[in-house]
């Protein structure tokens, strides 16, 4: 009876994923006709680049031609979406079929060419549906890297052309937390916030980066007859170690940092295998001066990392306000 219904579910798992396969393939021939299209509107236009407002003209006669017989699908904004489709993607060959056509839009939006090859190789490397490949890019996943990193080194990771060596090119600071529900005027606790990762845990995993998994929460550790309690443990393979989490509601402070220390210190020393990396520890605390980080721990460490996290998604304004005050806390301390 048991061989019966393994064979059952191999049979279903056959199906679900021809099925899978077969929408891919329908949505990557749809997203290759409206590149079509949009590569025939951009040479039409070209031979009419004489007159004036010939393009405008021309994706309103298509519409106005092609919407009563298909569909508000082409309607006079879609058809100048497929035009930028083309001219933003003029390769055919270098659609990905692992792309649908909704994330292809987003896309399109993006100014720099860097961003899209980012988020082209982090959504087939990591399988990103549509929902979230637009919170990556809400959230500045590029950005907060590049924050951090040099743009050759963020792309390569993405890409697969190289591994990440240290911590800080996977791990973004700050955190956005937003799907945790948590209001930023309310009080909570830290256990709440704890509670609300694991409720949430494959949106934090998204966030986090790649190659997290979660080992444990509230993980016991006894130190010569006394008891402690790391807040969430995880393990990333691309790094090859653990990942030890504090969380912190309030201000961070230096105690904060010598405590996730000795945690760190602790899984290097009993729970390490000889082929694995050092333990990486991260405060993830409400608010944090980053001096008191700086002079706490000893110079040029690796394994210790304050990421503040926010618990909304930021404007534009806001993250651009953001990555200019970075950018030039990083060129005084060049200039230093």
């Amino acid at each position: 009876m048991l061989k019966n219904q393994s064979i059952i579910a191999d049979i279903k798992a056959i199906i679900v994923q021809s099925k899978d396969n077969a929408i891919r393939a329908v949505d990557h021939q749809r997203t290759l006709m409206y590149w079509h299209i949009g590569k025939r509107i951009f040479e039409e236009e070209q031979e009419g680049k004489d007159r004036a407002d010939y393009g405008k003209y021309l994706t309103q006669f298509i519409a106005q031609e092609l919407e009563p017989e298909f569909g508000s699908g082409f309607s006079k904004r879609q058809i100048e979406l497929f035009r930028q489709f083309y001219r933003t993607f003029p390769i055919a060959n270098a659609l990905r079929s692992q792309l649908s056509w909704t994330q292809y839009k987003l896309l399109i939006r993006l100014d720099n060419q860097e961003q899209r090859e980012f988020y082209i190789a982090e959504t087939v490397k990591n399988n990103w549906t549509s929902r979230q490949l637009e919170r990556q890019v809400y959230s500045s996943l590029y950005e907060r890297l590049l924050l951090s990193n040099d743009k050759e080194s963020v792309l390569a990771v993405a890409k697969n052309e190289k591994q990440p060596s240290d911590a800080k090119e996977i791990i973004k600071d700050p955190m956005f937390l937003e799907f945790l529900g948590l209001k930023r005027e309310a009080s909570y606790y830290e256990r709440d916030l704890e509670s609300a990762v694991i409720t949430h845990l494959q949106d934090f995993l998204l966030e986090l980066g790649n190659g997290f998994s979660f080992v444990a929460r509230q993980k016991r550790i006894h130190i010569e007859g006394d008891e402690f309690f790391v807040d969430l443990v995880f393990y990333n393979r691309l790094l090859q170690c653990f990942v030890i989490i504090e969380i912190k509601t309030t201000k961070l402070t230096h105690q904060d940092i010598g405590q996730l220390q000795m945690y760190v210190n602790y899984y290097d020393r009993i729970e390490k295998l000889p082929h694995e990396t050092p333990t990486i520890g991260i405060l993830l605390c409400a608010n944090k001066n980053d001096a008191v980080v700086k002079f706490t721990l000893p110079e040029n460490q690796k394994q210790i990392i304050a990421s503040q996290y926010k618990l909304y998604l930021p404007t534009e304004q806001q993250l651009l306000e953001e990555v200019n005050r970075e950018l030039e806390s990083f060129e005084e301390k060049t200039n230093e």
